[in-house]
Protein backbone atom coordinates (compact mmCIF):
# COMPACT_ATOMS: atom_id res chain seq x y z
CA UNK A 1 0.00 0.00 0.00
CA UNK A 2 1.46 3.02 -0.57
CA UNK A 3 -0.02 6.14 2.35
CA UNK A 4 0.42 9.43 1.10
CA UNK A 5 1.72 11.75 4.25
CA UNK A 6 2.30 15.45 4.98
CA UNK A 7 5.10 15.98 7.15
CA UNK A 8 4.82 19.44 9.34
CA UNK A 9 6.51 20.87 12.72
CA UNK A 10 5.79 23.42 15.22
CA UNK A 11 8.40 24.83 16.74
CA UNK A 12 10.79 21.94 15.90
CA UNK A 13 8.09 19.29 17.44
CA UNK A 14 7.37 17.19 13.72
CA UNK A 15 4.76 15.26 13.12
CA UNK A 16 3.76 13.13 10.09
CA UNK A 17 -0.13 13.70 9.28
CA UNK A 18 -1.94 10.91 7.41
CA UNK A 19 -5.22 11.53 5.95
CA UNK A 20 -7.76 8.86 7.73
CA UNK A 21 -9.33 8.85 3.94
CA UNK A 22 -6.09 7.52 2.14
CA UNK A 23 -5.92 4.82 4.17
CA UNK A 24 -9.60 3.49 3.08
CA UNK A 25 -10.78 2.48 5.91
CA UNK A 26 -7.69 0.35 6.91
CA UNK A 27 -6.72 1.14 10.53
CA UNK A 28 -2.92 2.61 10.96
CA UNK A 29 -0.99 -0.22 13.17
CA UNK A 30 1.15 0.96 16.44
CA UNK A 31 3.86 -1.07 14.78
CA UNK A 32 3.75 0.42 11.54
CA UNK A 33 3.17 4.54 13.57
CA UNK A 34 6.51 3.48 15.24
CA UNK A 35 8.51 2.36 11.89
CA UNK A 36 6.90 5.94 10.12
CA UNK A 37 8.45 7.82 13.17
CA UNK A 38 11.86 6.17 13.33
CA UNK A 39 14.25 8.85 11.96
CA UNK A 40 16.87 6.57 10.60
CA UNK A 41 15.15 4.08 8.65
CA UNK A 42 11.65 5.70 8.72
CA UNK A 43 10.33 9.42 7.61
CA UNK A 44 11.19 10.62 10.82
CA UNK A 45 9.25 12.12 13.48
CA UNK A 46 7.97 12.81 17.00
CA UNK A 47 4.27 11.18 16.33
CA UNK A 48 1.48 10.64 13.89
CA UNK A 49 -1.39 12.69 13.44
CA UNK A 50 -4.59 10.58 11.94
CA UNK A 51 -5.97 13.31 10.89
CA UNK A 52 -9.95 12.84 9.39
CA UNK A 53 -10.43 16.17 7.06
CA UNK A 54 -14.50 15.73 7.25
CA UNK A 55 -14.46 15.29 10.43
CA UNK A 56 -12.06 17.22 11.30
CA UNK A 57 -10.58 15.64 13.62
CA UNK A 58 -7.17 14.15 14.74
CA UNK A 59 -6.00 11.55 16.78
CA UNK A 60 -2.23 11.16 17.44
CA UNK A 61 0.51 8.55 17.97
CA UNK A 62 3.20 8.69 19.50
CA UNK A 63 6.89 7.55 17.74
CA UNK A 64 6.99 5.02 20.77
CA UNK A 65 3.05 3.75 19.64
CA UNK A 66 1.27 5.47 22.88
CA UNK A 67 -1.38 7.05 22.81
CA UNK A 68 -1.82 10.12 24.16
CA UNK A 69 -5.23 12.56 24.61
CA UNK A 70 -3.88 15.61 23.33
CA UNK A 71 -1.22 17.87 21.70
CA UNK A 72 -1.48 21.11 21.06
CA UNK A 73 1.86 21.25 19.02
CA UNK A 74 -0.24 18.60 16.39
CA UNK A 75 -3.10 20.54 16.93
CA UNK A 76 -1.51 23.75 14.86
CA UNK A 77 0.07 22.07 12.60
CA UNK A 78 -2.95 19.68 11.86
CA UNK A 79 -5.41 23.06 11.28
CA UNK A 80 -2.74 24.79 9.44
CA UNK A 81 -2.85 21.62 6.80
CA UNK A 82 -6.95 21.61 6.23
CA UNK A 83 -5.88 25.70 5.44
CA UNK A 84 -3.55 24.51 2.90
CA UNK A 85 -5.63 21.64 1.66
CA UNK A 86 -8.52 24.20 1.08
CA UNK A 87 -5.95 26.91 -0.53
CA UNK A 88 -7.58 29.12 1.93
CA UNK A 89 -5.10 32.71 3.53
CA UNK A 90 -6.86 31.97 7.00
CA UNK A 91 -9.31 29.46 8.25
CA UNK A 92 -11.34 29.38 10.88
CA UNK A 93 -11.72 25.45 12.32
CA UNK A 94 -12.83 23.14 14.89
CA UNK A 95 -10.80 19.94 15.35
CA UNK A 96 -12.50 17.28 17.12
CA UNK A 97 -9.51 15.72 19.66
CA UNK A 98 -9.97 12.81 22.58
CA UNK A 99 -9.73 15.81 24.70
CA UNK A 100 -12.39 17.46 23.06
CA UNK A 101 -13.07 19.94 20.32
CA UNK A 102 -10.77 22.89 19.70
CA UNK A 103 -11.33 26.08 18.05
CA UNK A 104 -8.43 27.19 15.94
CA UNK A 105 -7.49 29.80 13.67
CA UNK A 106 -4.81 30.13 10.72
CA UNK A 107 -3.94 33.36 10.28
CA UNK A 108 -0.66 35.13 7.90
CA UNK A 109 -0.27 32.45 5.98
CA UNK A 110 1.80 31.86 3.49
CA UNK A 111 4.30 34.39 4.53
CA UNK A 112 4.20 34.04 8.41
CA UNK A 113 2.45 30.64 9.19
CA UNK A 114 0.87 31.06 12.70
CA UNK A 115 -1.89 29.28 14.61
CA UNK A 116 -4.22 30.78 17.48
CA UNK A 117 -5.71 27.59 19.23
CA UNK A 118 -8.59 27.87 21.99
CA UNK A 119 -7.59 25.04 24.74
CA UNK A 120 -9.56 23.24 26.23
CA UNK A 121 -10.44 24.63 29.89
CA UNK A 122 -7.63 23.29 32.46
CA UNK A 123 -8.40 21.36 35.49
CA UNK A 124 -6.08 21.27 38.87
CA UNK A 125 -8.67 18.03 39.96
CA UNK A 126 -6.50 15.25 40.57
CA UNK A 127 -8.81 12.98 38.72
CA UNK A 128 -8.86 14.66 35.54
CA UNK A 129 -4.86 13.74 35.25
CA UNK A 130 -5.29 11.34 37.06
CA UNK A 131 -3.24 12.47 40.01
CA UNK A 132 -3.16 9.54 43.36
CA UNK A 133 -4.21 12.54 45.72
CA UNK A 134 -7.20 13.84 47.91
CA UNK A 135 -6.50 17.90 47.02
CA UNK A 136 -5.37 19.59 43.99
CA UNK A 137 -1.16 19.77 43.77
CA UNK A 138 -0.11 23.49 43.63
CA UNK A 139 3.48 23.82 44.57
CA UNK A 140 3.39 20.36 46.17
CA UNK A 141 6.26 18.79 48.03
CA UNK A 142 7.60 16.01 46.56
CA UNK A 143 10.79 14.00 47.25
CA UNK A 144 13.00 13.09 44.23
CA UNK A 145 16.46 11.50 43.76
CA UNK A 146 17.21 12.94 47.07
CA UNK A 147 15.52 16.07 47.08
CA UNK A 148 12.61 18.13 47.29
CA UNK A 149 10.75 19.12 44.35
CA UNK A 150 7.83 21.45 44.40
CA UNK A 151 5.12 20.04 41.63
CA UNK A 152 1.92 21.53 40.43
CA UNK A 153 -0.28 19.25 38.96
CA UNK A 154 -2.66 20.56 35.34
CA UNK A 155 -4.50 18.62 33.21
CA UNK A 156 -4.75 20.38 29.62
CA UNK A 157 -6.45 16.95 28.34
CA UNK A 158 -3.67 15.94 29.36
CA UNK A 159 -1.60 15.01 32.32
CA UNK A 160 1.55 17.91 33.64
CA UNK A 161 3.20 18.12 36.23
CA UNK A 162 4.85 21.65 36.31
CA UNK A 163 8.02 22.40 38.50
CA UNK A 164 9.33 26.53 39.00
CA UNK A 165 12.60 24.57 41.07
CA UNK A 166 15.30 25.86 39.28
CA UNK A 167 17.41 22.33 38.74
CA UNK A 168 19.58 22.49 35.87
CA UNK A 169 20.68 19.71 34.27
CA UNK A 170 19.56 17.49 36.93
CA UNK A 171 16.29 17.70 35.61
CA UNK A 172 17.41 14.70 32.77
CA UNK A 173 17.18 12.11 35.76
CA UNK A 174 14.13 13.84 37.82
CA UNK A 175 12.41 14.39 34.74
CA UNK A 176 12.30 9.92 34.18
CA UNK A 177 11.51 10.03 37.94
CA UNK A 178 8.65 12.24 37.66
CA UNK A 179 6.88 9.91 35.17
CA UNK A 180 7.17 7.25 36.76
CA UNK A 181 6.07 8.14 40.03
CA UNK A 182 3.50 6.10 41.19
CA UNK A 183 1.27 9.37 42.51
CA UNK A 184 0.99 9.66 38.16
CA UNK A 185 -0.75 6.17 37.78
CA UNK A 186 -0.77 6.95 33.95
CA UNK A 187 2.58 8.73 33.55
CA UNK A 188 3.00 12.28 33.20
CA UNK A 189 4.02 15.07 30.99
CA UNK A 190 7.10 16.67 32.86
CA UNK A 191 7.42 20.79 32.46
CA UNK A 192 10.44 22.44 33.98
CA UNK A 193 10.26 26.11 34.52
CA UNK A 194 13.86 28.52 34.73
CA UNK A 195 14.07 31.94 33.79
CA UNK A 196 11.09 33.22 34.81
CA UNK A 197 10.52 37.20 35.29
CA UNK A 198 7.50 38.91 34.37
CA UNK A 199 5.93 37.87 31.51
CA UNK A 200 8.49 35.67 30.11
CA UNK A 201 9.31 32.11 31.05
CA UNK A 202 11.91 29.32 29.98
CA UNK A 203 10.49 25.77 29.40
CA UNK A 204 11.66 22.26 29.21
CA UNK A 205 9.74 19.43 28.71
CA UNK A 206 9.79 15.54 29.00
CA UNK A 207 7.06 14.19 26.94
CA UNK A 208 5.39 10.98 27.63
CA UNK A 209 5.74 8.28 24.65
CA UNK A 210 8.32 11.65 23.23
CA UNK A 211 10.93 12.10 25.27
CA UNK A 212 12.34 15.41 25.61
CA UNK A 213 10.69 17.09 23.13
CA UNK A 214 11.78 21.11 21.14
CA UNK A 215 8.15 22.39 22.14
CA UNK A 216 4.93 21.12 23.99
CA UNK A 217 1.96 23.15 23.32
CA UNK A 218 0.12 21.90 25.86
CA UNK A 219 2.93 22.06 28.51
CA UNK A 220 3.20 25.42 27.84
CA UNK A 221 -0.35 26.04 28.32
CA UNK A 222 -0.07 23.73 32.26
CA UNK A 223 3.37 26.10 32.72
CA UNK A 224 0.87 29.52 32.16
CA UNK A 225 -2.06 27.90 34.29
CA UNK A 226 0.79 26.95 36.99
CA UNK A 227 2.31 29.83 37.04
CA UNK A 228 -1.41 32.04 37.36
CA UNK A 229 -2.68 29.88 40.21
CA UNK A 230 0.38 30.34 42.09
CA UNK A 231 0.26 33.73 41.89
CA UNK A 232 3.51 34.22 39.70
CA UNK A 233 1.49 35.47 37.04
CA UNK A 234 -1.64 36.94 36.43
CA UNK A 235 -4.76 35.99 34.32
CA UNK A 236 -6.09 37.81 31.06
CA UNK A 237 -1.94 38.94 30.51
CA UNK A 238 0.03 37.27 27.36
CA UNK A 239 2.87 35.19 28.46
CA UNK A 240 5.80 33.85 26.37
CA UNK A 241 6.44 30.69 27.41
CA UNK A 242 10.37 29.91 25.32
CA UNK A 243 11.03 26.73 23.97
CA UNK A 244 14.07 25.17 22.67
CA UNK A 245 12.32 25.16 18.70
CA UNK A 246 10.52 28.55 19.48
CA UNK A 247 7.88 30.71 21.87
CA UNK A 248 4.61 30.12 22.28
CA UNK A 249 2.33 33.23 23.55
CA UNK A 250 -0.29 31.71 26.21
CA UNK A 251 -2.78 33.51 27.91
CA UNK A 252 -4.85 31.72 30.80
CA UNK A 253 -8.56 33.24 31.04
CA UNK A 254 -11.24 32.67 34.32
CA UNK A 255 -11.30 29.71 35.99
CA UNK A 256 -13.18 27.17 33.47
CA UNK A 257 -12.58 29.36 30.54
CA UNK A 258 -10.17 28.07 27.59
CA UNK A 259 -6.49 28.67 27.15
CA UNK A 260 -5.70 30.88 24.20
CA UNK A 261 -2.31 29.51 22.75
CA UNK A 262 -0.72 30.74 19.66
CA UNK A 263 2.37 30.37 17.83
CA UNK A 264 3.91 28.61 14.91
CA UNK A 265 3.72 26.16 12.28
CA UNK A 266 5.34 25.25 9.31
CA UNK A 267 4.70 22.81 5.94
CA UNK A 268 7.90 20.93 5.18
CA UNK A 269 7.73 18.22 2.87
CA UNK A 270 4.86 15.84 1.17
CA UNK A 271 6.07 12.58 -0.23
CA UNK A 272 4.14 8.96 0.21
CA UNK A 273 5.51 5.71 1.12
CA UNK A 274 5.00 2.05 0.77
CA UNK A 275 3.79 0.58 4.04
Amino acid sequence: MHLPFYKYEGLGNDFLIVEKEALGGVRLTTEQAIALCDRHRGIGADGVLLLDVDGPSMEVINSDGSVPEMCGNGLRCAALHLARRNGEAALEVTVGTTAGPHPCVVVNRPHAESVAVHMAPPSLAPSDLPLSAAVPWLDHPLEVHGQTLHLSGVSMGNPHAVTFDEVGEARFAIGPAIQRDPHFPEGVNVGFVSEHEGHSMRLDVLERGAGWTQACGTGACAAAVAAVETGRAERDEQLSVRLPGGTLLITVAAPGDSVLMQGAARFVFSGEIEI
